[in-house]
């Protein structure tokens, strides 16, 4: 049974934000949200995927082509981007600060910009095998949110080089994203792990107050790493679909998308520099 099904949309007299006037968004809706899942869990496909589904919502899943059980889960993956779930590149390594000491041999204090445009390209023409119809239509997501190779004088951002080959990205950060000022190329997502859906609704309220674009970062979903319980992941769900007239929950690459098209009818100069 649905965890949405008695979830009746809140009437939008009932409402009040300070950014029902925003004509950035779509007709009566005051913010954006999307939600994010780093790394392909199992948990994420237990769990995170039917609950999605029953609640109608679309979430983005940020996935390493060729590591650890990607061959077993793979079909999975297939199966969720085929019904509208976006399956995006989060680089078929991993590489994260070699002080975490994940990979001492494979870090980005010992890694270049090339180094960087290998995993990533190759991460993209697995998933464009995989998926074809998500092809050109996916997001890059930073592992460890981390955006620079090298360290001291030679440490470089890569920020640029995803750029030439996304038109959206995902970092971290505390703050939920202006949509006509954020670099699409890293945007702040919050990292929710441990946290109740309270605190969780809570950010996603803030972000929607100010005609914002909230993004959670989860990993986990009732077991694995960085999780958050199941419980608390169904009740974000219950308050999103109950609030979806005001609320728009989206995939990455289609609230980017939106937002790009607005910022290029409005003649910002955040809509330059961004990949086509």
């Amino acid at each position: 049974m649905s965890v949405c099904v008695s979830a009746s949309p809140t009437p939008r007299n009932e409402v009040t934000t300070a950014s029902q006037s925003n004509d950035l968004w779509p007709h009566a809706i005051s913010g954006a949200v999307s939600l994010t899942f780093d790394d392909g869990l199992a948990s994420q496909i237990a769990h995170a995927l039917p609950l999605l589904d029953s609640c109608e919502i679309k979430g983005t899943f940020y996935v390493n082509p060729g590591r650890g059980e990607w061959a077993s889960r793979s079909s999975r993956w297939r199966q969720a981007g085929e019904s509208g779930h976006e399956i995006g590149n989060h680089t078929t390594r991993h590489p994260c600060s070699c002080n975490f000491r994940f990979d001492i041999d494979y870090c980005l204090e010992h890694l270049t910009l090339d180094d960087l445009a290998a995993t990533i390209d190759d991460a993209e023409r697995q998933l464009d095998e995989l998926l074809p119809v998500q092809t050109g239509k996916r997001s890059f997501c930073y592992p460890c949110y981390q955006s620079d190779v090298g360290a001291g004088r030679s440490r470089r951002s890569y920020v640029p080089l995803v750029a030439d080959r996304f038109r959206a990205a995902r970092g971290g950060g505390e703050r939920p994203n202006d949509p006509l000022l954020v670099d699409l190329s890293y945007l702040s997502a919050e990292s929710v792990e441990g946290q109740p859906a309270e605190r969780m609704i809570s950010y996603i309220e803030r972000g929607v107050a100010e005609g914002r674009w909230a993004i959670l970062c989860m990993h986990g979903i009732g077991g694995e790493h960085l999780s958050i319980e199941v419980d608390a992941f169904e009740r974000v769900l219950q308050h999103l679909h109950r609030n979806r007239q005001r609320i728009w929950t989206g995939t990455v690459i289609e609230v980017a998308d939106h937002i790009l098209v607005k910022r290029k009818d409005l003649g910002t100069r955040e809509s330059e520099g961004v990949k086509e």
